[in-house]
């Protein structure tokens, strides 16, 4: 993919980081030349096979280069460049996969919120069994959300079909998933996860019940909900341009070049403990 790529690459023109933070950002730019139109699109499009196939840590970028084939500017084809430039000092990176229990599923999931130019959320997540992240996702949520706890429950349930689809895939593999646990850095969010509608304020009431199609899963014993402190929430590489040592931590963690351990919980306490406590969320 490299050597394709139309702009040639020395060893020594690389960037230390994916993209800048104004990743989602749309600033006035020129349209990009019709002849390097088609080029752009199918170097997008060789991104999206990497990044699903063997370079998850290139995922968010790509998600954001897709919604920009159809009319790419200039900015575009920069950041473009900057993702090749990244890949071109990380060739030797792989992802290396390991399981500590084939039967228990780890799922992170984190939301940018209102980061696209229209106001509208970022989801993503994903899942490990120890090292490495074998399915992960970084799209853009298709709606409007009025605050952090809604866009975050609406990105559970982008991540549900996934979540429920690998339980299913194990269990014919021969390997019945034993603990399906879903983390999560609100604790609304949580509360609305495990209580449904009981937990809803005046500000959540609106939310569409299909959001808490994950409610049910929780209350049939598929799934449990835990709380992650936002600093070892690794899906926050997939839902935020991050930079500097939280992207070299984050993405260590998802290639499976740094083990990733259980959060740590402050007093050893799960949020669900205070289910009946008044449901305030934490600023994201």
């Amino acid at each position: 993919m490299i050597e394709d790529f139309l702009v040639h690459l020395t060893k020594d023109d690389v960037a230390p980081t994916l993209a800048a933070p104004d990743l989602f950002a749309s600033p006035q730019s020129p349209p990009l030349p019709k002849a390097d139109v088609e080029a752009f699109h199918t170097f997008v499009a060789k991104g999206l096979f990497l990044c699903k196939r063997a370079r998850p840590d290139t995922q968010t970028v790509i998600s954001a280069l897709c919604t920009r084939v159809k009319e790419p500017t200039q900015d575009d084809w920069c950041k473009l460049l900057c993702c090749m430039r990244y890949l071109n000092a990380t060739r030797g990176d792989e992802l290396i996969l390991s399981a500590d229990d084939l039967r228990v599923m780890k799922w992170y999931v984190d939301v940018g919120f209102a980061i696209h130019p229209d106001f509208k959320s970022h989801t993503g997540g994903g899942v490990t069994m120890g090292n490495g992240f074998p399915i992960s996702n970084s799209c853009k949520q298709r709606l409007n959300t009025r605050s952090s706890t809604d866009s975050k429950l609406v990105g559970a349930d982008n991540m549900s079909q996934l979540l429920l689809w690998t339980d299913l895939f194990m269990a014919a593999q021969g390997h019945p998933i034993k603990e399906n646990i879903l983390y999560e850095d609100n604790k609304s969010t949580i509360l609305l996860l495990s209580n449904s509608k009981q937990s809803s304020t005046k500000r959540t009431r609106a939310i569409n019940i299909r959001y808490f199609f994950l409610t049910d899963q929780i209350q049939k014993g598929k799934l449990r909900v835990a709380c992650c402190p936002t600093g070892q929430m690794i899906a926050d590489f997939h839902s935020n341009p991050l930079q500097g040592s939280i992207f070299r931590k984050f993405k260590q963690q998802i290639l499976g070049q740094a083990k990733v351990l259980p959060p740590i919980i402050e007093g050893d306490r799960s949020v669900l403990e205070c289910q009946h406590s008044s449901p305030t969320g934490s600023r994201h």
